[in-house]
């Protein structure tokens, strides 16, 4: 027979049950109390198996539902946490399926949940929210079903925030770049095509010459910086390429060219 030598407090709810055999067998107190294990109290091998059986599950179920009493979790973040723990395969599908019947895990909820988060504080759109959540292990279905939480209404409200954010690191540019760079930006941030258009029409955004003026020359003046070991024909010709690439007016490029004194 195996006897029971020695029973320590470990870390957290769980007991380190020392045998005769030297063995030590982590346990919680729920299994300390259902298996009566005392100092003193003799074991058999089926004893010792069906508490290890027993112990696994427990230990999974235990850190589990420690690690979503800060916040929700998906289902492949509990997994992920139980497989980085050591708990087996077996039991880590136990602890999931006990916890779902518990109402713990719900995916559909999570994902809810971190819509409604990230609506309200971030600068993120629904198809950077959806990719998020693909990485956190939803299934399409369920992404599809909780996104429309991320109404055209809020993705304006919080599109057009960004936008004005943006528009102050773009104030130096061309009109046109600046449009460029502010759809560019908003696209990135994932909002859709037509609430970007939308945005972009309800953006104080008409064209202003004297700023327009003002943005082509700082851009001219560092673009001659730029070439000015070249000849001055070659030098004119990668200068007002570079201009038009940044979205200004031909005719503009050409003023400037003609005003600006660049000496062979």
């Amino acid at each position: 027979m195996i006897t029971i030598i020695r029973i320590n407090k470990g870390k957290g709810p769980f007991y380190e049950v020392e045998t005769s055999e030297g063995e030590t067998l982590r346990v919680s107190e729920d299994l300390l109390v259902r298996f009566r294990l005392l100092k003193g109290k003799e074991l058999t091998e089926e004893d010792i198996k069906a508490i290890k059986k027993s112990a696994g599950f427990d230990l999974g179920l235990q850190q589990a539902m420690n690690y979503i009493s800060y916040q929700l979790r998906s289902e492949m973040e509990v997994r992920t946490y139980l497989k980085d723990k050591e708990i087996d395969s077996h039991d880590r599908n136990l602890v999931v399926e006990r916890l779902k019947e518990l109402g713990l895990i719900d995916d559909k909820i999570y994902g809810e949940s971190y819509v409604r988060t990230q609506i309200r504080i971030s600068d993120k759109g629904p198809i950077v929210i959806g990719q998020q959540l693909k990485k956190k292990g939803l299934k399409d279905p369920v992404i599809q079903e909780v996104l429309p939480l991320y109404t055209e209404e809020l993705q304006f409200e919080v599109g057009y925030h960004t936008a004005e954010k943006a528009l102050r690191r773009f104030q130096h540019k061309s009109h046109k770049e600046t449009l460029q760079k502010l759809k560019l930006h908003l696209m990135q941030k994932g909002f859709q095509q037509q609430v970007i258009q939308m945005i972009l029409d309800e953006l104080p955004m008409e064209k202003d010459q004297a700023q327009e003026n003002d943005a082509l020359q700082k851009e001219g003046a560092r673009l001659i910086r730029r070439h000015q070991r070249l000849p001055l024909m070659k030098r004119k010709m990668k200068i007002k390429q570079a201009l038009y690439q940044k979205g200004f007016s031909i005719e503009d490029i050409q003023q400037f060219l003609d005003e600006e004194v660049m000496d062979e």
